[in-house]
Parts: C-alpha cells; sequence; structure tokens
C-alpha cells in the first residue's frame, strides 16, 4: 500500500503579492507551518484586493478545475465572508472548512454607510459558511460567540494563528534602533496600522502618546504599516513597547509576535489579548481611554522593558498550530467516513 501526504487546498484571498507584499501573511505562514510537518497544500489565491467584489465571478468554475486537478482531502477557506459562502456552496464531494479571523464575522462598525453595508453584508455570508462548512476554525473565543445560531460547536475548534519563532526573537534594542535611525534616548512606542482603517483607532493611539508626553516622558509613536514580514522583528525589538487600540480583533499577531520578541504589550481587551498577555509580568491591559493607556504606558516606561513572553508562545509555534490544524483535518475526515492518509 502506498503512503500519501494529507492534501489541503487552501483558498485565500488574503495572500502576500507584488503588488501587496503584505497582505495575508498570516496565512502564509500558517502554510508554511502545515507544509514543515509534511502536508501537501496548493493555494488558490483569490485577488480580492487587486480585481474587486467582481473576482467571485467564476470562482466556482477556478475551484471546480482545481479541485480536479489536485485531488484534495480537504478543502480549507483561510478567511470568511463572500468567498467562504461561495466556496461551501460550490464544494459537494469533499469536506470544506473555514477558518474566522475577525471582520468576516464582527463587521465594521467605524467604515462609512457603504463599508458598513459591504461588511454586514460579509458577515451574512460568513453566517451561510458557518452553516454549510464541515469544520470550522476560529482564532479566539469573541469570534466563536460571534457564530450564528444553529452551528454545531462540536465542529468548531479555537486555533490561533501559529508565529514562526525563528523570525520572531529577541534582538539587541540598540541595534535595531540604529538601523531604523531611532533616536537611543527615546520612548518608542509602536503601533500596528492599516492605512485607512478605523477600526485600528490611531486617533486614540496618538491621543495617549501625546499624554504620556505631558506626564514628563520623551515618547515616539511609530506606525508599523507596509513593512515586509522579514524586517518587522527589527521595528519590534528596537521598540519599548507594542500599543494597540483596536475596536475590535480576532488574535492580532502583532501582540504574539512582540510577545515571542519578550517586548511589552499596552492594549485595550480586545480579541484574545487579555489571554495571550496574562501571567507577563510587564504588559497590560488599559481602558480605551487616552489617560488610562498613558498611565499603562507610563508603568512600561518605568519599568525593565523587556518582557518573559517567549516562554508562552512556545504554544503557538508554526509546528504545534499547523499539528493542531492536522488534527482537526483528521477529525472531519472521519466524520464524513474518509480514511485521513497516512502521514
Amino acid at each position: 500500500m502506498v503512503c500519501t501526504k494529507m492534501r489541503i487546498l487552501a483558498v485565500t484571498n488574503m495572500y502576500p503579492t507584488l503588488q501587496h507584499s503584505t497582505l495575508g501573511t498570516f496565512v502564509e505562514q500558517q502554510i508554511k507551518g502545515l507544509r514543515q510537518i509534511g502536508l501537501d497544500v496548493d493555494v488558490l489565491v483569490v485577488d480580492r484586493a487587486s480585481k474587486g467584489m467582481g473576482t467571485y465571478w467564476g470562482l466556482s468554475q477556478q475551484l471546480h478545475a482545481r479541485v480536479v486537478s489536485f485531488q484534495p482531502d480537504i478543502v480549507h477557506v483561510m478567511y470568511g465572508g463572500v468567498m467562504a459562502d461561495v466556496i461551501t456552496r460550490a464544494v459537494k464531494q469533499r469536506p470544506v472548512v473555514v477558518s474566522f479571523c475577525g471582520s468576516d464575522l464582527l463587521g465594521a462598525p467605524l467604515l462609512g454607510s457603504l463599508g458598513k453595508l459591504m461588511a454586514s453584508y460579509g458577515v451574512l455570508a460568513s453566517y451561510r459558511a458557518a452553516r454549510k462548512a464541515s469544520g470550522i476554525v476560529v482564532k479566539s473565543k469573541n469570534l466563536q460567540d460571534a457564530l450564528p445560531d444553529k452551528v454545531d460547536m462540536s465542529r468548531v475548534r479555537i486555533i490561533p494563528n501559529g508565529i514562526d519563532l525563528g523570525r520572531f526573537r529577541p534582538l539587541d534594542r540598540s541595534s535595531c534602533r540604529y538601523q531604523l535611525g531611532w533616536h537611543a534616548d527615546r520612548f518608542h512606542v509602536l503601533f500596528i496600522s492599516s492605512t485607512g482603517d478605523p477600526r485600528k483607532r490611531l486617533d486614540l493611539a496618538q491621543a495617549a502618546v501625546k499624554a504620556l508626553n505631558c506626564l514628563g516622558t520623551s515618547a515616539e509613536l511609530h506606525q508599523l504599516s507596509g513593512i515586509p514580514h522579514e524586517e518587522v522583528p527589527v521595528w519590534l525589538n528596537a521598540s519599548d513597547v507594542v500599543l494597540l487600540t483596536s475596536v475590535h480583533e480576532g488574535s492580532p499577531n502583532i501582540i504574539k509576535e512582540a510577545l515571542a520578541c519578550d517586548v511589552p504589550v499596552v492594549s485595550v481587551d480586545v480579541g484574545d489579548v487579555r489571554e495571550r498577555i496574562e501571567g507577563v509580568e510587564g504588559c497590560y491591559l488599559a481602558l480605551p481611554e487616552s489617560d488610562d493607556l498613558a498611565a499603562k504606558l507610563s508603568l512600561v516606561y518605568t519599568g525593565p522593558r523587556r518582557v518573559i513572553g517567549r516562554v508562552k508562545m512556545q504554544e503557538l509555534s508554526l509546528e504545534h498550530v499547523a499539528l493542531r490544524l492536522k488534527e482537526f483535518y483528521e477529525e472531519v475526515l472521519v466524520s464524513h467516513r474518509i480514511e485521513p492518509p497516512q502521514p
């Protein structure tokens, strides 16, 4: 008997391209982890970023052709919304797993009228996909709570995105600041920014740093946006603290990456941040108010400015998370009375 690898067709509308090199790096990393543990993963990229909603026209036919050529054991849709709805309706002969990551279930309450309408439609599409999916992966408990009624929770697993611990590790802070041209005697606050995304609340982060400076601290806010993933560790290690002020999140990778680098975190209570920083001395939750955020940043300023976070992140290594996904794939296959291929 010839042993074959488990074959996974990953379908995503968030994946790095030449035009959008920082888009969907968390998906790229997850696929890297699955391949590292021996799974055969083919990737179908739906270019939503460049082609807009029109890219979903004809997706069913494109998907069918890829399924015929690759013959996957499982189709894994790595984001919800319209794409997941189309695919869960189109795939009939194989189990489909859908990953929900954030706005695909939580919407976009701070966008304008048109943006809200489109986001609301995306959430409804996610609901339809969730009800059809053979298996569901959510990145955090708040996303599990956002799933629609009548979803069988035995088909749901909370599996956050993994972190490349070889890439994200503590580096010499002075050297990193020198590379970026940052002043050595400033208190550097790093804020992950998505251009035009009000969900991140850049204005709140700016107000918090302004309030911190009023307390006598010489602080600078740096926006992490459009930086290649391989360069992010330098930015993290050059920083004294990572600040997160988002309205909603799933399982924000920047928090896990910061902890892997032993960099402190100050955040509002959003997504799974509370769980990630629990027990890590030197990391703080704050109210979504500039004064309280400034007070927590001040605690970091007067502290050691390094934390012991990397140890906790071992459970979220790319390999560990990939093994959890593989185990879930096997459960899904068994539930469909399909014998999972041997590794």
